[in-house]
């Protein structure tokens, strides 16, 4: 990238600090690169961001950048309110806790305490907890809504509809307590909850803790038609830059407008500094993991990993072209905030990029190997053709199209390959990414990606004896009760099929095992053995084992 010589000077003459006690003496050429880093996505006359890095209770860098309306020319300033959308979570977990310390509910307590009609065929208890760290089973609404052909964003729905979606579901994607799996329905309950405990809407309930926070431009929107202050509109860019309406009620997942100043304020707070009347030890505690001994990496709103070696808490938004992103290191005493309002930031890679320039680490490409460290023995064309597989039904397709190959990624453009080894490949027009094909110990063939922005991943095709497959088994209507979604299936030829679910456009959907039909990004798990099959189960991202009965 362009700012990349800039960034590389400074570590090379070694202006970048390299322990806590340094990080808050930024020289004149460090502020200079981050400001660089800051406005990468920003270009003349363009929506922008709002950054921040806070070391030990100070303001140490702030800058904003880009219009906050192109309308009026309104310029982005501390002031300027952002939807921050999943970094709201955390203050959904705050508010629990504080109602927590004060009694009025446990952590333990099942979520059938507050709403009894939901889940009646689930005997274990999904606790507050479980909705907390992401492992009640509940399913993600907005991807039930996706199955629905639902366009959430289009809708003026509030919490009593996914309350109304939720007393239809009998099923869970797995038991209480057994997996992690991110689901904004959990936070949106936990909502739901706050109101049931307190007689209070939760978007009054929490105002009321922003107060205490000392944080009077920050509040949850469940009336958007309220919303006020100065307001950064969100933008995305087809050839020329477009808004659209912002009509959502739904919050405690998200839909929470602040400010960066607000944000900043948080992050002061959370170092110790500024006042409140809010319990510093409830402020201490929701910035820890919870008792759960699954949910490792998850607690109350946050995600907890280490970034190049570094402890780190950190959560993302995004809900169109808002985005946001907070990074906190603990033991640095170091948070870094970002906010956008334009769909062609990537607030996530150039934060890390100004944590890098602030803790002086490394850029990420010393981090991973992005080619292969040595060539395999040869691989022909026709030995590559089929379909892979890797994590979370990701796939691979690679087909012969007049003598050359091609590789077939869901959502993307067939990208033609050129061979650079004898069993190592590349995109034609991006040298970059390659594709090396070995052997596995089961005599299978795995391709390993590599490319200079993510650690290299492997995709495998699996060995297959279709030998008296019954292809016209699958073919029929299947109807799911819960959302009353159906899906119409239509086997074609080899191992492709026609389907249509529910209103949603038609589409095909491959074969991937006698018992594996890919759709999109929807799986279909059928049983094995069972001909013509009775039901499936649909599974894709936050909704898993959604059953499907056969009608016709």
């Amino acid at each position: 990238m362009k700012y990349f010589f800039l960034f590389t000077l400074g570590l090379l003459l070694g202006l970048t600090p390299q322990v806590s006690g340094q990080i808050g003496q930024l020289s004149p050429l460090q502020k200079k690169i981050l400001d660089s880093l800051a406005t990468q996505d920003v270009p003349s006359g363009a929506p922008g961001i709002a950054t921040a890095i806070i070391h030990q209770g100070a303001l140490i860098y702030q800058r904003c950048a880009g219009y906050a309306n192109l309308t009026d020319s309104t310029l982005i300033t501390p002031q300027t309110r952002f939807n921050i959308a999943s970094n709201g979570k955390q203050f959904t977990a705050l508010a629990i806790l504080i109602l927590a310390d004060k009694k009025k509910l446990h952590l333990t307590d099942d979520i059938r305490k507050y709403f009894p009609a939901l889940y009646p065929d689930i005997q274990q208890k999904i606790t507050l907890e479980n909705l907390l760290t992401h492992t009640s089973g509940i399913r993600d609404v907005y991807d039930l809504w996706s199955l629905q052909g639902i366009t959430w964003w289009e809708k003026t729905f509030d919490n009593t509809t996914v309350i109304t979606l939720l007393q239809n579901q009998r099923d869970l994607n797995f038991e209480p307590g057994s997996q992690y799996l991110y689901s904004n329905t959990n936070y949106i309950l936990l909502a739901a909850v706050i109101e049931k405990v307190t007689g209070k809407s939760f978007a009054a309930f929490t105002r009321t803790m922003f107060q205490a926070l000392h944080m009077p431009n920050t509040s949850f929107v469940d009336d958007y038609t309220a919303i006020s202050g100065s307001i950064a509109k969100p933008y995305f860019n087809f050839n020329t830059w477009t808004t659209y309406a912002w009509i959502w009620n739904v919050c405690g997942d998200g839909n929470l407008f602040s400010t960066l100043a607000d944000q900043w304020q948080w992050e002061q707070l959370l170092q110790g500094k500024g006042k409140t009347t809010i319990k510093r030890t409830i402020l201490a505690r929701s910035q820890q993991l919870a008792n759960s001994t699954l949910a490792k990496n998850y607690g109350f709103g946050l995600e907890f990993d280490t970034y190049k070696g570094f402890n780190y808490r950190f959560h993302e938004g995004a809900t169109g072209a808002w985005k946001a992103i907070t990074l906190r290191f603990p033991h640095e005493h170091l948070a870094i905030i970002t906010l956008v309002n334009t769909g062609k930031a990537a607030p996530a890679f150039q934060t890390r990029q100004m944590v890098d320039l602030v803790l002086g680490l490394p850029g990420d490409t010393t981090y991973f190997p992005t080619e292969p460290t040595e060539a395999g023995p040869y691989v022909s064309e026709a030995d590559i053709l089929g379909f892979y597989r890797g994590g979370n039904n990701f796939t691979f397709q690679f087909v012969d199209k007049e003598g050359m190959l091609f590789l077939k990624r869901l959502g993307r453009n067939d990208i033609k390959l050129t061979r650079e080894g004898d069993n190592i490949f590349h995109q034609w027009n991006d040298p970059a990414f390659k594709q090396e094909f070995r052997k596995n110990a089961q005599g299978e063939m795995d391709v390993v990606a590599y490319y200079t922005t993510h650690a290299p991943y492997t995709l495998t095709r699996k060995n297959i004896d279709w030998t008296h497959f019954n292809y016209q088994s699958l073919e029929g209507v299947y109807v799911n009760a819960e959302t009353q979604v159906t899906a119409t299936i239509q086997f074609i030829a080899e191992k492709s099929y026609r389907v249509k679910i529910n209103q949603q456009e038609e589409t095909q959907g491959v074969l991937l095992s006698p018992t594996e039909l890919l759709v999109n990004n929807y799986l279909l798990t059928f049983p094995a053995n069972s001909s013509p099959v009775e039901e499936f189960r649909l599974s894709a991202d936050r909704i898993q084992q959604v059953r499907f009965v056969r009608i016709k």
